[in-house]
């Protein structure tokens, strides 16, 4: 597998372009259901993070073989009579839980990220679709909810997996709204949290996803070194009992 390297053409698709973030991020602070802001704000402020990101990955055993297969992950996601099969405590039965529950199709970030292009290179594009289509299985194994809370945590956890600023512009801004409205500050101690989190886990870009659905999902978090959330789930139940 050959590695991409860091030349860039005339017109770089990995330019910064802090403009059209800001655009984007305070829409997005208007709406956070918007989520087809996010993708702007990453794609415009990523700069070289997928390129880094994608040579990390087709260095790995399990990435150059996603590669090779071509494996298309939402495939997989999105075939529910399959996922039933699963047993009662796999990974693939908690994320179908999860997306009934929360009334989610596999398909529906794919939707939200079609107004910004992939890369040209289709091993490239192919490494950002899986990473935009593991989302969901990251909420269902760190334990951090789809609450505006818990999407913050989750892309602190994610920031720390991606080193992305574009992401961790929004758990910024993110984590300075929440704490103003709600006057909790607390939600800075679980951001912190979730950031270590996804420092100390295994890189999860990489994982065999396909393989794992089929696992008991503590043995899922026990292979990648997810450990459990700290004081989101006190932000919750503070909710909850509100």
């Amino acid at each position: 597998m050959n590695t991409m390297t860091s030349t860039a053409p005339a017109n770089d698709p990995w330019a910064f372009r802090p403009r059209e973030a800001w655009v984007a991020l305070k829409k997005l602070l208007a709406d956070p259901e918007q989520t087809e802001h996010v993708f702007t704000i990453v794609r415009s402020l990523s700069g070289k993070t997928m390129l880094h990101g994608f040579n990390r990955f087709s260095g790995t055993p399990n990435g150059r073989a996603i590669l090779a297969e071509k494996r298309n992950l939402i495939e997989v996601l999105s075939d529910r009579a399959w996922l039933r099969t699963l047993p009662a405590n796999s990974l693939g039965a908690h994320y179908l839980e999860f997306v009934e529950s929360e009334n989610l199709s596999a398909d529906g970030l794919v939707e939200a990220s079609m107004a910004d292009e992939m890369p040209a290179n289709a091993s490239i594009a192919l490494y950002g679709s899986r990473l935009r289509d593991m989302h969901d299985l990251w909420h269902v194994t760190t334990r951090y909810g789809r609450d505006v809370k818990g999407e913050v945590c989750l892309l602190a956890f994610t920031v720390a997996q991606t080193r992305n600023p574009g992401l961790a512009l929004i758990v910024l801004a993110g984590m300075l709204k929440i704490a103003r409205q709600s006057r909790d500050w607390r939600i800075a101690k679980a951001v912190m949290h979730a950031f270590r989190n996804g420092r100390r886990a295994a890189w999860l870009p990489a994982a065999n996803w396909e393989a794992l659905l089929a696992l008991p999902i503590d043995t899922v978090r026990q292979t990648l070194c997810i450990e459990a959330p700290s004081i989101y789930p006190e932000l919750v139940a503070a909710r909850t009992a509100a």
